[in-house]
């Protein structure tokens, strides 16, 4: 049904949990901060965040979040519509397509007329995006946004992704479905954090999210389009590349129509990038900034000990991902890698093969194996290759059997 006035949707969503990983729900609360400045309403803003990060018991600021150094308290008032477990794959799909009897909270409920912008932040691999327990894949994501756009759900739709490997997400985007998505990331690339903060001992934000969250505070919205601010983040985010996908009409939109216009005393000052890494290292480098700074010599070498098991675990990972690899008929291996094939990306069959390795190997979600994520393109490009999933399934089998002896 359409609806009566034109309407302004936001769901943010910060898909990680942990002190080490601050800077996603920090970059999520600053997006809301933005949006309530910018006159959006509260029962149009959706925020899925874990809220394990303000009153933690290493913040020397208790109920503080923030995103720049010496930044504002971007916590102060934030609306949690969806918090702890509930922040879940199965929540967000259900909240962004109006299924009010499959989420646990408010979702959207948006009519033909409408204008949605979403924002995800978190850790992501090849077609998958990570939330603390759950995982959103493209193939369910994709699915999500041609159905509601068949339903008439939205006028149009923006997607933004803060993740590693961001654009292996939305790069299946539709061309005609008025679904517009930029990325962090390439397909096959890291995304980088930002802002090292000594007395909090963690990255503050994310390049790529720092860089357009910036670009919206110091525009002239009404005026500025997409594709002006995605020029402005080609230019400006230089540790990946982001890239933009599906609708390509969407470009040409001016922001104000999603987020309003923002007024003159919310501009920022100038964002510059400082103490940039690869997100999937921010573990290692978070604990030897740790040790470095530990004058305890017991703590210190619990510390040492921690990141010893922490690189043990990433050659594991990685051993048992080439293991699998050499089992699997026709795979080809290329310098110890294995190369892509010529088939279609294959969404689904990715998410039955990584679901099973999550089972039987190694489960991301918990802290310690989160890197197994990093190496999910090398089952990507097995399925691409042609092998069938249950040779794949069988091997990922025979390998996590090995690993719990």
């Amino acid at each position: 049904m359409a609806s009566t006035k034109r309407k302004q949707w936001i769901l943010l969503a910060a898909g990680s949990r942990g002190w080490d990983k601050y800077r996603h729900q920090a970059d999520v609360c600053h997006a809301y901060q933005m949006a309530k400045r910018n006159g959006i309403p509260d029962e149009q803003i959706i925020v899925m965040m874990y809220d394990d990060i303000a009153h933690n018991p290493r913040n020397p600021c208790q109920g503080n979040i923030i995103n720049v150094p010496d930044g504002p308290n971007v916590y102060s008032g934030v609306q949690k519509d969806y918090t702890g477990d509930n922040v879940s794959a199965e929540n967000f799909l259900a909240v962004l397509k109006g299924q009010k009897s499959s989420a646990t909270q408010k979702v959207i409920e948006s009519g033909s007329d409408d204008e949605i912008f979403v924002y995800l932040s978190d850790h992501g691999s090849t077609q998958m995006f990570a939330f603390p327990s759950s995982t959103l894949y493209a193939s369910d994501l994709i699915d999500a946004v041609e159905d509601m756009s068949r339903k008439k759900q939205f006028s149009k739709m923006v997607i933004y992704m803060e993740s590693c490997k961001s654009g292996s997400m939305l790069n299946h985007l539709p061309t005609d479905t008025n679904v517009y998505g930029v990325s962090a990331s390439k397909p096959d690339e890291n995304s980088h954090a930002c802002f090292w903060d000594p007395s909090r001992e963690t990255f503050l934000a994310d390049v790529f999210s720092a860089k357009w969250m910036y670009n919206n505070e110091t525009s002239n919205l009404e005026r500025t389009t997409f594709q002006d601010q995605f020029n402005f983040l080609e230019r400006e985010v230089t540790t990946s590349m982001p890239c933009q996908y599906g609708d390509e009409r969407i470009k040409q939109a001016r922001i104000s129509e999603f987020w309003n216009q923002s007024p003159p005393q919310a501009r920022a000052q100038k964002c510059e990038v400082k103490d940039a890494v690869p997100s999937r290292d921010v573990p290692l480098v978070v604990q030897e900034n740790l040790m470095k700074n530990e004058t305890d010599p017991q703590k210190k070498g619990k510390l040492k000990k921690r990141y010893e098991n922490m690189k043990q675990t990433r050659e594991k990972i990685d051993r048992a991902v080439q293991d699998i690899a050499a089992r699997c008929p026709q795979s080809r291996l290329a310098g110890g890698r294995v190369t892509a094939g010529k088939r279609p990306t294959p969404l689904k069959e990715l998410k039955h093969v990584a679901e099973h390795f999550r089972t039987a190997c190694f489960n991301w979600h918990e802290e310690e194996m989160e890197y197994a994520l990093s190496q999910m393109h090398i089952l990507h490009n097995l399925c691409e290759t042609g092998i069938d999933v249950a040779s794949i399934k069988q091997a990922i089998t025979h390998v996590g059997g090995k690993i719990r002896k």
